[in-house]
């Protein structure tokens, strides 16, 4: 088992467990906590890339932000793609998480102590 990374907010139940789990897993990670070290476009393009997924998929469409940009109304389509980019990098916390990266080059979004341990397979 390689190298991970996994994007958190300590807050977030979730991503406790997540980590809980790559810890009884002995797994070999680095943590990031986006809402602090912000991911750039680039950075979320990559993660989106690896995900396999569109900016909407991991849009927390709850969020005050979202209500405030009406993320509800925008278009879901390749024209829009790169506003919901700038929107994820200009308000981390609107990113789904937590988003591990697994040592293939891939990605999950480990809400699942299921998805979290297809991470550790990979």
């Amino acid at each position: 088992m390689g190298h991970m990374e996994i994007w958190i907010n300590p807050a977030c139940s979730k991503c406790r467990s997540a980590i809980s789990l790559l810890d009884a897993e002995g797994a070999d990670y680095t943590v990031r906590r986006y809402l602090e070290d912000v991911p750039s476009e680039d950075e979320i393009r990559a993660v989106l890339d690896r995900l396999g997924l569109e900016p909407w998929d991991i849009t927390r469409t709850q969020e005050a932000a979202a209500k405030e940009l009406g993320l509800k109304e925008w278009a879901r389509d390749e024209s829009a793609r790169d506003q919901w980019v700038k929107a994820l990098a200009q308000h981390p916390k609107l990113i789904q998480r937590p988003i591990i990266t697994a040592d293939d080059g891939t990605a999950v979004v480990g809400r699942s102590e299921e998805t979290v341990r297809d991470a550790l397979s990979r």
